[in-house]
């Protein structure tokens, strides 16, 4: 049987503060954030009916507003206790969540200073993004030709609508030459990040990731850089070039919707699923599904 598609649902979505049927929460054809892609977005899982880093990443969804120009009209307080009734309402024990904000349809033109602002939370059941084999053996990038645009030519701090066509085109070309997921490199020619995950390189008993002056670094970069800490694993955030790659042993992304996903080959460079990338594989898992006794103790 088929997935049913994402307008097509039971259930409610949380939109401009009240909960409506899933198949109601629409938008006009004319609305600002379609036409000039200044919509923002999260991504966030739920493990066991909680979501992992709910405040950082409603947080965080307020600051990209805040990037392209526009405010929020639903503190992150109220965002937080909507998303946690929202997830209560659907049922969902294992999945994701999408919080987004655009600005509305009053008129059409750059300009979007005068327009209203709108937020819409949505649910569903979402378990992994690759199957237990990919995460077993890892996935394979290739080097996509699109970058990653400088600081002062895009708003790179903000997880922004806009951004993500650049993640598209990548993963479309990626995709039709038989890739799991494309590399982007940045405006320099450094690397960069996937499509949707950061990346960690793994040489000897050191982490190397790029350093996110250019890209997002993400809730779970920050979740697993913390994580290496605890577990006394050494880490630099550097500029790698692509010339680097073939001198690293080991290599991993990291996303909301990625978690800790341990990645083969980058064009022709292979690496192996080593004692790194596996230690942080089972310390997000832990942390994010604590045992009863872990989760005692926090």
């Amino acid at each position: 049987m088929s997935t049913p598609a994402l307008d097509d649902r039971d259930g409610v979505i949380w939109l401009d503060g009240r909960f409506v049927p899933w198949r109601d929460a629409r938008l006009h054809v004319l609305t600002h954030g379609l036409h000039y892609g200044g919509g923002v977005f999260e991504g966030e899982r739920v493990y066991d009916g909680r979501v992992f880093k709910l405040t950082e990443h409603t947080q965080r969804l307020h600051d990209s507003a805040r990037e392209l120009g526009y405010r929020i009209p639903f503190s992150v307080a109220e965002l937080t206790e909507a998303t946690r009734e929202l997830v209560r309402r659907q049922g969902i024990v294992n999945g994701y969540v999408r919080p987004v904000a655009w600005r509305g349809s009053e008129h059409i033109g750059v300009a979007g200073g005068d327009s209203s602002v709108h937020v819409a939370l949505a649910t569903w059941e979402w378990p992994h993004v690759f199957s237990a084999d990919a995460k077993r053996r890892g996935i394979r990038l290739g080097t996509s030709r699109w970058r990653r645009p400088a600081p002062d030519t895009a708003p790179v701090r903000a997880k922004a609508a806009s951004l993500y066509n650049i993640c598209t085109l990548a993963r479309d070309d990626a995709d039709r030459d038989g890739f799991d997921d494309a590399l982007l490199l940045d405006y320099r020619g450094h690397v960069a990040e996937a499509t949707g995950a950061n990346l960690f390189l793994v040489a000897g008993e050191v982490l190397h990731t790029p350093t996110a002056d250019c890209f997002l670094a993400g809730i779970t970069r920050r979740t697993v850089l913390d994580l290496a800490g605890e577990l006394g694993i050494p880490v630099v955030e550097r500029h790698i070039r692509p010339g680097e790659l073939d001198r690293f042993d080991e290599c991993f992304l990291t996303g909301t919707a990625y978690e800790v996903q341990p990645v083969r080959a980058i064009d022709a460079h292979e690496y192996r699923v080593g004692g790194t990338t596996t230690a942080l594989v089972e310390a997000y898992a832990e942390l994010v599904r604590p045992s009863d006794r872990g989760a005692a103790a926090r």
